[in-house]
């Protein structure tokens, strides 16, 4: 059985994600990129959280493209009424989301 190093559970019960995932501010932004093309920024993850995962989360659920780099999620086209939901979701607190 493997053991966390961070909280000392095993890895099945370990907690330390969701401890990090209450106590950040994310942002909610949009953009406008090349050729008046609309893109929802979201930012303000710290590490610890697998932003890779997060992205394509979103962009199955939200059914469009985007990216993820240097904790920063780009997605195509405006999506800001439905992000914050899927982000409570996915275990972030309401009160987090911008």
């Amino acid at each position: 059985m493997e053991i966390c190093p961070k909280c000392g559970l095993p890895k099945q019960a370990c907690v330390c994600e969701q401890i990090v995932k209450s106590s950040q501010r994310i942002q909610v932004t949009t953009d406008k990129k090349r050729y008046g093309k609309i893109v929802t920024v979201v930012t303000g993850f710290e590490s610890g959280i697998d932003v890779k995962k997060i992205a394509k989360t979103l962009k199955n659920e939200l059914a469009c493209g985007g990216t993820s780099k240097d904790d920063i999620i780009e997605l195509q086209g405006d999506h800001r009424k439905k992000i914050k939901e899927l982000l409570v979701k996915l275990g972030f607190d309401e009160e987090s989301v911008d």
